[in-house]
């Protein structure tokens, strides 16, 4: 593990304000990549792809996984949103990253290419940048867990879930900021929005 300290540590409204510096938060009406929609947007690339305000973010988590006693020999993250992020977070941690693949469309399942191999017992953290329902980061868990490796946690910038979609898997979710956003199916949108259309500022079509 690298040096980071309590220092190293932001709290919540810092991390917001950053991701506001960068347009990394947005408000409006979007889809989501799970088919929700949502009056809030977090483009985490957008504070990611600046080396600075990504190692700010990836030491203060790293601080944050300390104080709560959690180690791990490897950060593991879901491609492509978590790329970047997983690298950041193994460089302030001094270990190495992975990431994983689909296997195809959404639901089959994620795929270590590209040379990885993790060895079973390995101690690895799963990372994203944003959990909204979790469903990428469980299928990085569920690959790992039929390697044999050993998950201790999942890491992420913002937790906009609501609560920690990981604890019927008994794993803590470490977040970076706990962010209330409305959420809700297309079929029964809230007051206000019932005529309106949604953007998708994603990366998936």
């Amino acid at each position: 593990m690298s040096g980071v300290s309590g220092n190293d540590v932001l709290g919540s409204g810092e991390v917001l304000d950053l991701l506001r510096r960068e347009n990394a938060l947005l408000e409006g009406h979007f889809l989501l990549s799970s088919g929700l929609h949502s009056d809030r947007y977090f483009q985490c690339a957008l504070a990611l792809c600046d080396p600075r305000s990504a190692g700010q973010l990836a030491n203060a988590l790293v601080a944050r996984l300390a104080a709560e006693g959690l180690e791990y020999d490897l950060v593991v993250g879901p491609a492509l949103g978590a790329v970047v992020w997983a690298q950041e977070v193994a460089r302030a941690a001094g270990t190495k990253s992975f990431f994983t693949e689909r296997k195809g469309e959404k639901g089959a399942g994620m795929a270590l290419r590209r040379g990885f191999v993790i060895a079973p017992g390995t101690r690895c953290l799963v990372v994203e940048d944003v959990v909204t329902t979790g469903g990428s980061a469980k299928e990085v868990i569920d690959l790992l867990n039929e390697i044999g490796a050993k998950v201790v946690a999942v890491g992420s910038v913002v937790n906009r879930s609501g609560g920690n979609p990981f604890a019927d898997l008994g794993l803590p979710l470490v977040a970076l900021a706990e962010v209330t956003a409305r959420t809700w199916a297309p079929s029964d949108p809230p007051e206000g929005f019932e005529n309106s259309t949604p953007i998708k500022p994603g990366s998936r079509a």
